[in-house]
């Protein structure tokens, strides 16, 4: 079996920081719609971020990043991902994220209209995002 050659380059840019500049042989980003696998030779690409797990492959190991929604381009083998807050794994507080479950839980309940419950379940389903990456071996 021939070996990877990190054929791809995955770029993380928040406001605050350049988080990431790694290669990597595969990386799957969350998109607004779904989730978008990317390889070598992808088609240039602009699209829209959701929150969750963005996950890319470096020889034999995944790592994982939560982005909270933003944009990606793909061009030339470069993955550009602009967004307004990522974190590894380390940087995510478990037990804050599951307060903030338990929070938007409890919020959701006293909702008041179905834009206000939309507004809590996004804030579960990211809170719940973020307890999943924060539970990847670093």
């Amino acid at each position: 079996m021939a070996t990877p050659s990190h054929n791809l380059r995955c770029i993380v840019v928040t406001p605050e920081r350049a988080l990431l500049d790694e290669p990597a042989d595969s990386i799957t980003l969350p998109m607004f719609d779904g989730e978008l696998g990317v390889l070598s030779g992808r088609a240039p690409l602009i699209g829209r971020l959701g929150f969750g797990d963005l996950r890319f492959r470096s020889g034999g190991q995944v790592h994982h990043l939560y982005v909270d929604g933003g944009f990606v381009q793909i061009r030339n083998n470069v993955v550009t991902v602009l967004t307004s807050r990522a974190m590894k794994p380390e940087e995510i507080s478990a037990p804050a994220a599951e307060q903030a479950l338990a929070s938007a839980q409890a919020a959701q309940k006293k909702a008041v209209g179905p834009e206000a419950q939309k507004a809590q379940l996004v804030a579960q389903d990211k809170a719940r995002a973020q307890i999943r990456v924060s539970n990847q071996p670093v």
